[in-house]
Order: C-alpha cells, then structure tokens, then sequence
C-alpha cells in the first residue's frame, strides 16, 4: 500500500514547486498569459512525470505557451528536483488539461442562459 501513495505523494509536492516556479515567470517568450498547473502524474517508480497545465488564452497562445513549456522542461526539472532535494530528477512532461477552459465555457453558456431569462417571463418564476 505505501509504495502506491508515494508517486501521489510526491506528484503533488512536485506540482506544488513547479507552480511556485512558473508563479515566478519564466524568460521564454512564448510563455505567455496565465499558466496553471492542474496537476500531475507521477510514474510509479518516480523517473517520469506528467504536468497538466491550463493556459488561459486562444488557441494559438496556448499552442505557443506549450512550446516554451516544453522548451524548458530541462531547466524546470532540475529547479524543482533542486528544491525538492531528490535523488533522482524525474523526466518531466507537458500535456495540456482542457478542463479549465470548458468550465469557463460552460460557466458563460449559463450565463448567457441567466440574462436571457427575465424576471416575470413564464418558467422564471418559482413556485409558491
């Protein structure tokens, strides 16, 4: 059971400091807008992870944004195995994490839906 919350547990502690680092900012210039780390995974025996990341802006931002990420994968990882203090510096991955950006839109579509509906309309009101 211990050697299965280890990778979580250290997962987490690794999103924790790559997002302190990208908080920072990184000289990239194609990391632009808001960059979120939504989380990772962690490989079982702790030599790959996975970061997903939210990137606030179009699609052509967000397909830049993770170019610079993906640039600077080397340097993140050994920043945050620096910070870390671990033996082994895990080989680190960039995917992007939609789920931001559809409860943004979902969050606009309702809304939309709100304003849509005026106060006395038929199906507005609430029953008695």
């Amino acid at each position: 059971m211990a050697t299965h919350d280890r990778p979580v547990r250290v997962g987490h502690a690794f999103q924790r400091e790559l997002s302190a680092i990208l908080t920072r900012g990184l000289k990239d210039p194609r990391v632009k807008g808001l960059v979120t780390v939504t989380g990772t995974k962690m490989a079982p025996d702790l030599k790959d992870v996975t970061a997903y990341v939210s990137v606030l802006g179009e699609e052509a931002v967000r397909r830049e944004t993770l170019e610079g990420l993906t640039a600077a994968a080397g340097y993140l990882q050994r920043e945050v195995a620096r910070r870390m203090k671990l033996r082994y510096v895990p080989h680190l991955r960039f995917a992007y994490d939609p789920s931001v950006a559809e409860g943004d839109k979902i969050e606009r579509i309702l809304k939309e839906l709100k304003e849509e509906r005026r106060p006395g309309e038929e199906g507005s009101k609430e029953p008695a």
